[in-house]
């Protein structure tokens, strides 16, 4: 069994000094994906770059402290290849590794905000588009795939504490979920939803209002794959509980 987990750290530099390395040697998973790390490489502490007992690789901005992603592996998974999207207005924003592995590829993906009033909608509608034509061309190639991070959308109504209130706020925004529908219906399974069907699950609270403590959230982090490999997962969680950023880390089990 391997364990996949995705975690949106809001900056590792920050979480590293708020119980990151505790957590990671506690919970050991065989691979971890993490985004918005706001950091250049060399400016990062050498053990959070490199804890014991994994190795890394980062793919960073342009623009310095923006944005960017990380994928930390156990030495016994470590990949055959990683690569960017090769789209410049995306990978210049660091916000894919695409991690290859014998039986899948795993992205780890940081969407963009679309932001209010629609300010980068466009922009994020086309990089939803990019990842679907990413994904099926894996599929194409005979590959599997599993795409984790954060998405920065609720999908459905069902995805957010408060729904009739947001429908006008980014990341459920009718033009986001219509871009999650189309990427379900071209063939990718939620695999958080495959498991648990019931309200009340999110991975994202809001700093203010203290809506963490009363659970007013957003489910805006997944692990999704294709139909095809669905019967490899053996688990999905939510682990509210893990404190350090704005999210929480999500997690996978596949054989």
């Amino acid at each position: 069994m391997t364990t996949l987990v995705s975690w949106n750290v809001n900056g590792i530099r920050a979480i590293g000094r708020n119980g990151f390395l505790d957590w990671l040697e506690r919970e050991k998973p065989d691979v971890l994906c993490v985004q918005e790390t706001k950091a250049n490489t060399g400016d990062v502490p050498t053990e959070i770059r490199l804890p014991k007992g994994y190795g890394s690789v980062w793919q960073q901005a342009k623009k310095k402290g923006y944005s960017g992603v990380a994928t930390y592996f156990r030495s016994k998974l470590e990949p055959i290849s990683v690569q960017t999207m090769g789209i410049p207005e995306f990978d210049d924003e660091g916000r894919v590794q695409l991690v290859e592995y014998k039986d899948y590829t795993l992205i780890n993906a940081y969407y963009p905000n679309s932001q209010a009033e629609r300010a980068r909608i466009e922009y994020k509608l086309r990089f939803c588009r990019a990842m679907l034509t990413l994904c099926q061309n894996l599929r194409k190639a005979g590959k599997n795939v599993i795409v984790c991070g954060d998405y920065n959308i609720a999908h459905k109504d069902i995805d957010l504490a408060r729904p009739k209130d947001n429908r006008d706020s980014p990341g459920f925004y009718p033009e986001e979920c219509a871009s999650m529908d189309d990427f379900v219906g071209a063939g990718y399974v939620d695999a958080f939803r495959h498991f648990t069907p019931d309200p009340g699950h999110y991975t994202w609270w809001s700093y203010r209002t203290r809506a963490r403590e009363k659970n007013i959230g957003w489910r805006i982090d997944y692990h999704c794959v294709n139909a095809e490999f669905v019967p490899r997962l053996k688990k999905a969680a939510i682990h509210a509980d893990v404190l350090g950023s704005d999210h929480c880390p999500v997690s996978v089990a596949v054989k």
